[in-house]
């Protein structure tokens, strides 16, 4: 039986506007709920902050990966990656189905980097195989983002299967396409919205996207559709929009 999955990636720079000007985390909410995704892969989620906890009025009790998901996605995995005095931050994966098992690997150069694998096993009804999914954020500079991509390629190697299905999504910030033969030759992966356009999605600066930082890269699963979200609300949110794209297992 054929199986659809949509998903959903979106770095929330920590639930503000550009800048740091508004805390618009329950607007993001409500619009990551109208997307009606089974899969939500974050980034530079915020797991706790005590000095914004008590100076913003409507900062949420919960942290705020359970906050976002806890209307439409029971299960979710957070990554703590980037570490400081008043708290940290780092990647989520918010599901409507079961983990299996989670693991977050942190590839952070430094300490207050927000870089990781956090890799994901699902389990699917009337899916046989297990769904791996890893959520990434990757360095600025391309000599990081390089060892980066050989730590996801060892994962790849020691935990995924050939033939099982995966998805990686994230901010890759790799605007000038350094990554891709990588991603493309070594990993035998494609990115969804360039399979479709042939060319990669521009998602950053939300107000007037210029760089294409955002990916969802597949294999073993077939790709449907993958779509910018570049209009209202999106473009007054984060300072990046998301991508979402559908597949289905079969």
């Amino acid at each position: 039986m054929d199986k659809k999955l949509r998903i959903l990636t979106y770095n929330i720079h920590k639930g503000f506007t550009a800048g740091n000007i508004r805390f618009v985390l329950h607007r993001i909410r409500d619009a990551l709920e109208k997307t009606d995704v089974d899969l939500v892969f974050l980034q530079e989620i915020q797991g706790e902050h005590t000095r914004r906890e008590e100076r913003i009025a409507d900062w949420p009790v919960k942290p705020q990966f359970e906050f976002l998901a806890e209307n439409l996605w029971p299960h979710y995995a957070y990554g703590k990656n980037a570490l400081y005095r008043l708290g940290h931050h780092g990647n989520a994966i918010l599901s409507k189905y079961p983990f299996v098992r989670w693991e977050n690997i942190d590839v952070s150069k430094h300490k207050r980097a927000s870089r990781s694998l956090l890799h994901g096993e699902l389990a699917l009804p009337g899916v046989d195989k297990k769904i791996h999914v890893i959520c990434i954020h990757f360095a600025l500079f391309k000599t990081e983002r390089n060892k980066q991509l050989e730590r996801l390629k060892a994962r790849i190697s020691a935990h995924i299967a050939d033939d099982e299905p995966l998805i990686i999504a994230g901010d890759f910030n790799d605007w000038r396409g350094n990554a891709e033969r990588f991603l493309e030759i070594e990993l035998n992966l494609h990115e969804a919205f360039k399979t479709l356009q042939g060319h990669h999605a521009k998602t950053f600066p939300s107000w007037k996207p210029k760089l294409p930082v955002d990916r969802i890269y597949y294999r073993n699963i077939e790709l449907l559709d993958c779509t910018r979200l570049a209009k209202a609300p999106w473009r007054t949110l984060s300072d990046h929009v998301p991508l979402v794209a559908d597949f289905v297992l079969i």
